[in-house]
């Protein structure tokens, strides 16, 4: 469990009186945390633009907020609908950072110059291009284009894989080779790089009660991070000699994202998860954020001493299914989840010597283990600063868009 910034029953009567006229369940960003968070990743990035990855945040008043604060450039969306949504609001920098089918958004891009303009979408398939030329119908606004580098760290000769499966272009004459395809293609422009190391900035180092893992995980991430910083910039070189035009080279993410500012051949880094530091990153070393994002369940039982069960609860993160995917009871500090329940679809129960001091109605405070996953369970934000809830601004489930 992470560290309370400040005293734990303070901390929680901030909350209670902030939202004592709130029933729950609901959901809060606490601003001065999030505000933290946004100067602290500013402050990392070393001068290099910060630009916010929305399937963390899911709530347009957020994304404002944090791109009105000098460091913070564009968004980086992740499906093709909220890209064009998101531009169509105003925001005129949207890089989509994974490949999509949908066609007829494809169409709708093709088709409006001024959309086609704000939003750059990620290929690194020649069947990509096809399906985005079968969807366009008369459209012929030229479609900006972002490649992919494949950032997995391989040892032992190849045999063993470290990161996430996604782009199979790899090595920098496939990148070259495929820009090259790109640009010689009518309707395409090649204006990005993005290099995204998933095993260094989403998987923390200093996981509590396992010190060998934690070594383990920094052993690999050296190792990785010297491997990539290498490849990056050959990579770089290479898509500049058949792309000139390239505008922008993203990398990083919230656990990088000093490491990878670092490197000369990067433009920009982006984050997200860092401004509402789910539970899955209490696990780093390189930075301590403070929790912004919670949200509340009321107590409904007390069956019996050390004891109380709230409603519903049970909301999972995406992942390889585990204990660490599921919220955490955060305060009262000291719940716990019964070993033979969980967290729950309709009830919870929760463990605990501070589950005496609770009361039916009385609110416990979770933490989701992601970060934009939390805004698909609630339509709106409360929004707190110091004990009042200053606004309520819309998630996107809130405003009826419910993308992935």
């Amino acid at each position: 469990m992470r560290r309370l910034t400040s005293e734990p029953h303070a901390l929680e009567a901030r909350y209670d009186r902030a939202t004592a006229h709130l029933d729950a369940p609901l959901a809060v960003v606490d601003l001065a945390a999030f505000d933290a968070n946004a100067a602290d990743l500013v402050r990392r990035a070393h001068g290099k633009p910060v630009r916010v990855a929305s399937k963390s945040v899911r709530c347009r008043a957020l994304l404002e907020r944090v791109l009105a604060r000098d460091g913070f450039a564009g968004i980086m969306s992740f499906t093709l609908a909220e890209s064009l949504w998101l531009a169509r609001s105003g925001f005129h920098d949207v890089l989509l950072a994974y490949p999509s089918a949908d066609r007829a958004a494809f169409a709708e891009l093709a088709d409006d110059p001024k959309l086609a303009a704000a939003v750059t979408v990620l290929v690194d398939d020649v069947a990509q291009l096809a399906l985005i030329d079968a969807a366009r119908g008369g459209g012929r606004a030229e479609i900006r284009v972002c490649l992919e580098l494949d950032t997995a760290f391989r040892a032992g000769g190849g045999r063993v894989r470290v990161g996430a499966r996604r782009s199979p272009l790899r090595d920098p004459a496939q990148l070259a080779e495929f820009a090259r395809l790109v640009a010689r293609r009518p309707g395409f422009k090649v204006v990005g790089l993005m290099a995204y190391e998933g095993h260094v900035a989403g998987v923390g180092d200093a996981v509590a009660g396992r010190p060998l893992f934690s070594r383990s995980v920094r052993v690999m991430q050296a190792a990785a991070r010297k491997e990539l910083a290498r490849r990056r910039w050959e990579a770089v070189r290479a898509v500049r000699a058949e792309a000139p035009d390239l505008e922008f080279v993203n990398g990083g993410g919230t656990g990088s994202v000093q490491h990878t500012a670092a490197e000369a051949a990067v433009t920009e880094v982006a984050a997200g998860s860092g401004l509402y530091v789910p539970r899955l990153f209490d696990n780093f070393r390189s930075f301590s954020g403070q929790p912004a994002a919670l949200f509340a369940m009321p107590v409904v039982r007390r069956p019996g001493p050390g004891v109380v069960t709230v409603l519903g609860g049970g909301y999972p993160a995406s992942g390889a299914a585990g204990a660490d995917r599921l919220p955490e009871p955060y305060l009262p500090a000291g719940l716990a989840y019964d070993p033979q329940e969980g967290a729950g679809e309709v009830q919870t129960p929760l463990l605990g010597a501070a589950a005496d001091r609770l009361r039916i109605g009385d609110k416990v405070w979770f933490r989701h283990a992601k970060a934009g996953e939390l805004c698909e369970r609630f339509d709106a934000l409360r929004l707190v600063d110091g004990d009042r809830v200053v606004a309520t601004v819309p998630t996107y489930r809130g405003e009826g868009r419910t993308f992935l």
